[in-house]
């Protein structure tokens, strides 16, 4: 059985970051994310470029996943109920439904995991990388859950300590 985590960008710093993933023993970093950026100063370390050349200082494997990445269209549905509900990206706890719905529809239910799964690394762990706090405010908490449904694999939300 495999072991997939999960991990955000907000609430770490780069040091914290790369300790977490040690403590997890994660060995290989799935990025999720559309565009790899991430904005203000304090999350500069998590740019893709930065991030790779930390993660291979710390003998961490880097794959970019962007067919799991939700499209723009989307983050802009996600951003429009943020808004009705008077909620910031950072302090958002959940996905809206319909950004769900659609995400699965359009995103996940296309996707073919099986390369995924097959290049999982054979000691350690892997970990989907977004940039929300919370797993349940990201869609990398709906990729881990279609893994683990259809793999034989556990997955384990990894959070700022």
């Amino acid at each position: 059985m495999y072991k997939l985590a999960t991990i955000g960008v907000y609430g770490f710093d780069g040091d914290s970051f790369l300790e977490r993933l040690r403590q997890a023993d994660v060995r290989m970093l799935l990025d999720v994310r559309q565009r790899r950026g991430v904005r203000g100063p304090d999350y500069a370390w998590a740019n893709s470029l930065r991030l790779q050349a930390a993660l291979a200082e710390a003998g961490i494997a880097y794959q970019h996943h962007r067919e799991l990445a939700p499209t723009t269209e989307l983050r802009h549905l996600q951003y429009a109920e943020d808004d009705r509900q008077g909620v910031g990206k950072r302090s958002r706890h959940e996905l809206a439904a319909s950004y769900t719905s659609r995400y699965t529809a359009e995103i996940l239910d296309p996707v073919d995991l099986d390369p995924i799964v097959a290049a999982l690394p054979d000691s350690g762990i892997a970990a989907l990388f977004c940039v929300e706090r919370d797993p349940e405010a990201c869609h990398r908490s709906l990729v881990a859950a279609r893994l683990a449904e259809r793999y034989p694999l556990s997955v384990e939300h990894l959070r700022p300590l």
